[in-house]
């Protein structure tokens, strides 16, 4: 990878070192999957003419029942506008169990499906400046039991779909794709006019000791024309276990500001509940741009020089 900063210039991922931290600890999480808390919901959303059953939890965000409503309609979270009886929705970091929801009544939601699979990512989020994450902040967010009750009925809700085999005694290299891999805002007559440079050479050098997962904070139709698109998926040099989205990703408030902050993050613990005899803290990192995307697990994660094709 050519423009990574300088803590991440050698070729090959290097092997996180083990963390004093208290770790998620993968066969924990499996075992209280069974076990999700008590206030678990079952809502109903009206959409074009028809009724969809989402399950929530009183702990998680209006922004994550959004990203429920867009698993089941495919209506992207950014273009929903959700309805409720005598209720305004603004919000999107208030908690479902801070609203006066009743059983009798439905959510209506107005939103269309994109009309181009293609669909740029907002300009990183004005809610949190990705500089102003501290590190008491990273540990407070991290250790928070509500954030791992999310992780652990995550870890049971998404299905990761292996696309190779694990194999056996590699590490596992977590990679981004916007801005990571791929210019995903410069104008290009071709995608691949768009991609870091030397991106395959780096998989292949990769691939001798890792496996490797891409992980986007978008859509799963998007992260697949995407790697279709850069030729990815189907070079011989390497194989991709498994492609990851957005809805594997959990909400979290930043609270030490006057005003709390919410933000997306993507927790590695969500990958080693589901392959705990492959992976875990100990031989996992993750390439990001976006510093706050591993702030579940920040002693795995490699902050990656954000690449921007130049266009003259």
């Amino acid at each position: 990878m050519a423009e990574t900063s300088s803590s991440s210039s050698s070729a090959a991922a290097p092997a996180p070192a083990p963390s004093s931290d208290p770790a998620v600890d993968p066969t924990a999480i499996a075992s209280m999957a069974e076990e999700a808390p008590p206030e678990e919901m079952t809502l109903v959303v009206k959409w074009s003419g028809k009724e969809y059953t989402v399950r929530a939890a009183g702990d998680d965000t209006l922004g994550e029942l959004k990203m429920r409503i867009c698993e089941v309609t495919d209506v992207l979270p950014k273009r929903q506008k959700l309805l409720y009886p005598r209720l305004m929705l603004k919000d999107d970091s208030v908690l479902l169990s801070s609203l006066p929801l009743k059983p009798s009544l439905k959510f209506s939601m107005i939103g269309t499906v994109e009309e181009e699979i293609l669909v740029d990512r907002p300009d990183d989020p004005e809610v949190l400046d990705d500089h102003e994450l501290l590190q008491d902040e990273v540990t407070a967010i991290k250790d928070k039991d509500v954030y791992r009750q999310k992780l652990i009925r995550r870890a049971k809700q998404y299905k990761v779909k292996l696309l190779n085999p694990c194999r056996e005694g590699k590490r596992l290299l977590v990679l981004d794709i916007d801005y990571t891999l791929f210019d995903h805002k410069s104008p290009a007559e071709n995608p691949l006019e768009l991609m870091r440079p030397f991106l395959h050479e780096f998989l292949t050098a990769a691939y001798a000791e890792y496996d490797i997962m891409i992980w986007s904070a978008t859509s799963m139709k998007w992260v697949q024309l995407k790697m279709e698109q850069l030729g990815v998926l189907s070079n011989p040099g390497y194989k991709i276990t498994a492609l990851l989205d957005h809805m594997g990703m959990i909400t979290v408030q930043s609270e030490k500001h006057s005003e709390k902050r919410t933000f997306d993050c993507k927790p590695l613990g969500l990958i080693w509940t589901k392959f705990p005899e492959y992976y875990n803290e100990n031989n996992t990192i993750m390439f990001d741009d976006l510093r706050r995307n591993f702030v579940m697990n920040p002693q795995n994660g490699l902050v990656i020089k954000p690449f921007r094709a130049r266009r003259f």
